[in-house]
């Protein structure tokens, strides 16, 4: 049994998403970042770094797993699932995965901050993470213009860089000339399981400027640059 903690951002969604591609039972705990709850003592005893998603491992003497590359990763590993065995495929994955916790979600996560919710708007600011973060969707469009997947099929790194991408128009960018990126974020999203992973713990409706979406906001403001 896995024990997931957890908010409504895109770091956790791809815990949530994992969980259920691959059909383990767990027990989800969310957390409130508007109320600190990654910064008590008993998640601290969990992820020293107060942040979401980790997950403790019961069947494995209470292993507690932070940060969610290293969550991903683990539980592929351990479930043989979404991360190939050869050193070859295993890199290709690991590689893109690396992409999405180096590049996409500390860019995307500040164009976030700067372009929704900083108390000043500064344009130097804004131009400079939409432009990067646009700049590495580009890398990902050039990758899939002949390839389905990141790394051959369907993996840990595609959930993981979908989990930001799809959030593309929060942070004002746009990907109307990125039609393999757009293709791809489609494939996934029909996914049943993404379907699911994405509304752990709680349904996010982006647009229309109601209370979910201001949650969101919030919870990312409060986790960037994208290591929450």
């Amino acid at each position: 049994m896995i024990d997931l903690y957890t908010s409504a951002t895109p770091n956790g969604w791809k815990a949530s998403i994992l969980l259920e591609e691959l059909g383990v039972p767990y027990t989800v705990h969310p957390l409130s970042l508007q109320k600190q709850d990654q910064k008590t003592p008993a998640f601290l005893s969990i992820n020293p770094n107060g942040r979401i998603p980790a997950i403790v491992d019961r069947s494995a003497g209470d292993f507690a797993v932070f940060e969610s590359g290293a969550i991903l990763i683990y539980l592929a590993e351990k479930h043989g699932r979404f991360l190939p065995a050869d050193v070859k495929g295993r890199s290709l994955v690991i590689q893109w995965l690396m992409f999405q916790m180096g590049g996409i979600g500390p860019m995307q996560g500040q164009a976030n901050v700067f372009h929704r919710y900083a108390p000043e708007k500064i344009p130097y600011a804004i131009e400079r993470y939409q432009s990067e973060t646009k700049r590495l969707y580009r890398v990902l469009d050039g990758r899939l213009a002949d390839h389905e997947f990141l790394a051959g099929d369907y993996s840990i790194a595609d959930i993981a860089n979908w989990s930001w991408v799809s959030l593309y128009d929060w942070a004002g960018v746009s990907i109307d000339d990125l039609p393999h990126l757009r293709r791809w974020l489609d494939t996934i999203a029909a996914r049943p399981a993404v379907q699911r992973g994405i509304v752990i713990p709680e349904p996010l409706q982006l647009g229309g400027g109601g209370e979910a979406v201001k949650k969101m906001a919030q919870s990312i403001l409060v986790s960037a640059p994208g290591t929450a």
